[in-house]
């Protein structure tokens, strides 16, 4: 994996970081690969649900800090060996505008290469509770339309 796909990846997620922030759900979508995932709550979401998610989560700071990136080892990711995907790790403060209550974390992505550049394909939210426990937050934390 070269440098240059590393910035790609690092401003990619920054892209993520900036447009949750700001509430850009279009800049958000922009990130993922078509069929891309986002898991956090006991579940996994796709981007079709991924606006209701996004409006029915707290507004505020997507503070990030630098993403561990790992190419795949020999004999992993697509199969294809030229370097198209990698995975990664990505620590992230969470502080709601109105409260400035925190939620830290990280997320775990998988990352693609498309004809448009690196592309986010998985993005899995574990959080850090004051406990000391990681997990993926509470099930039905976000209630799917019609469920």
């Amino acid at each position: 994996m070269s440098i240059d796909d590393l910035m790609e990846i690092q401003q990619l997620l920054g892209r993520y970081a900036v447009h949750m922030t700001r509430g850009d759900i279009d800049g958000v979508l922009a990130v993922f690969t078509p069929d891309g995932t986002y898991s956090a709550f006991g579940d996994t979401y796709g981007l079709d649900e991924f606006p209701a998610l996004v409006a029915a989560a707290p507004k505020g700071l997507f503070l990030v800090g630098t993403a561990v990136i790992e190419p795949p080892a020999d004999g992993e990711g697509d199969g294809d060996g030229d370097g198209n995907t990698a995975t990664g790790t990505q620590p992230l403060c969470f502080i709601d505008h109105a409260t400035h209550a925190m939620r830290i974390g990280y997320y775990n992505d998988t990352y693609l290469r498309t004809a448009d550049g690196w592309r986010l394909r998985t993005r899995a939210m574990t959080f850090i509770r004051r406990g000391g426990a990681h997990d993926s937050g509470r099930p039905h934390a976000f209630e799917r339309p019609g469920a």
